[in-house]
């Protein structure tokens, strides 16, 4: 069972998703929270395996809850999955930033949600990657000096710098397999090396850094 905490001011919100996620035989609304706030402290009481949150909420917004959140526990620490209502949005690319697995628009159909929430929750792919990659190329052309420097991937040997490039253009495992010709199991042990090398989470931040120190372009 995958266990779901929602955190969106706007309780119908938290109702609508909570009834939809708890139909699903696999998933279980473990708790949910009205702020950022009561999401970190909800989120280390219950310890869900995917916590949806909101951006724009009271006391603490989606961002700082995200950061707090991921920023204070160790690896078992839940995946976050961002909502919002805009699909071009300053929080969420810096939500991507602080660790968030991937974002989801409150307006996607129902079965976006529950599909979200599970490919979230295995850690396998990247979300919605056309709408993420284009998120991410939006924000990481703009100047930042805490931008992470091309040197950074020095550390890689060169098939797992191809095997970055590709995640970042979105291909699962099974078609970076498919592209360089080698087992699927032998692409996970690349992506394995490549987020611990780097010092990242998960997919999600694996293609923030590729666009960040230019290994990718926008429109690539």
């Amino acid at each position: 069972m995958i266990k779901v905490l929602i955190a969106d001011d706007q309780a119908m919100v938290r109702q609508g998703f909570g009834a939809l996620l708890a139909a699903q035989p696999d998933l279980v609304v473990v708790g949910d929270a009205a702020d950022g706030a009561q999401a970190v402290s909800a989120a280390r009481r219950l310890d869900p395996d995917v916590v949806l949150m909101d951006v724009r909420m009271p006391v603490l917004d989606g961002l700082a809850a995200t950061r707090e959140l991921l920023g204070t526990r160790p690896a078992e620490r839940p995946k976050v999955l961002i909502l919002t209502t805009f699909d071009l949005d300053d929080y969420v690319y810096e939500a991507l930033r602080a660790g968030a697995s991937g974002f989801l628009l409150k307006d996607a159909p129902a079965a976006d949600l529950v599909h979200a929430v599970r490919v979230v929750a295995s850690g396998d792919a990247l979300l919605a990657p056309a709408v993420t990659r284009r998120l991410i190329a939006e924000f990481a052309a703009r100047p930042d000096r805490h931008r992470p420097r091309p040197t950074v991937l020095a550390r890689l040997t060169p098939r797992e710098t191809e095997v970055l490039r590709l995640i970042a253009r979105g291909r699962s495992n099974s078609e970076i397999a498919a592209d360089l010709v080698v087992a699927e199991q032998t692409v996970k042990t690349h992506v394995g090396r490549v987020l611990t090398k780097l010092g990242l989470r998960d997919r999600a931040q694996a293609v923030v850094l590729a666009y960040e120190t230019g290994l990718v372009a926008a429109g690539e």
